[in-house]
C-alpha cells in the first residue's frame, strides 16, 4: 500500500491508497482542495470539520447532478438505437418490396 501525503485548505494529510493509485488520489485530492478552498473563500473560516462536510456536500451535489444527466443521456441514447433500428428494418423492407417488383418486371 502507498502512502501519500495530500493538501487541503494548506495542510498535510497521510492518507494510503492502492498501488499504481496514486495519480488518481493526488487529483482527486486536488478536486477537493479546490472545493474546500471555494467554499472558504464564499463563507470564511467554519472549522476544518464543516469546511470538509460543506466541500464534500456541493461535491455530492455535483455528482449527483452529473448522475443524473448520465441516466438522461442513456436513455436518449437508448431511444434513438430503437429509433434508428426501426428504420433500418422500414428501409429493409422498402428495399426487399422493390427487389420483388423488379424482378417481376424482368421477368414479365
Amino acid at each position: 500500500m502507498a502512502q501519500l501525503t495530500i493538501h487541503v485548505n494548506g495542510r498535510p494529510y497521510s492518507v494510503g491508497c492502492e498501488d499504481g493509485q496514486e495519480a488518481h488520489l493526488l487529483e482527486i485530492a486536488r478536486l477537493f482542495d479546490r472545493q474546500v478552498r471555494q467554499v472558504s473563500q464564499e463563507v470564511g473560516q467554519l472549522g476544518e470539520t464543516r469546511l470538509f462536510l460543506m466541500g464534500a456536500l456541493l461535491l455530492a451535489d455535483e455528482l449527483s447532478d452529473l448522475k443524473l444527466r448520465l441516466a438522461h443521456n442513456q436513455s436518449e441514447l437508448a431511444r434513438l438505437q430503437n429509433e434508428q433500428t426501426r428504420v433500418e428494418i422500414r428501409a429493409i423492407k422498402a428495399i426487399d418490396a422493390a427487389a420483388e417488383r423488379i424482378e417481376k418486371l424482368a421477368a414479365g
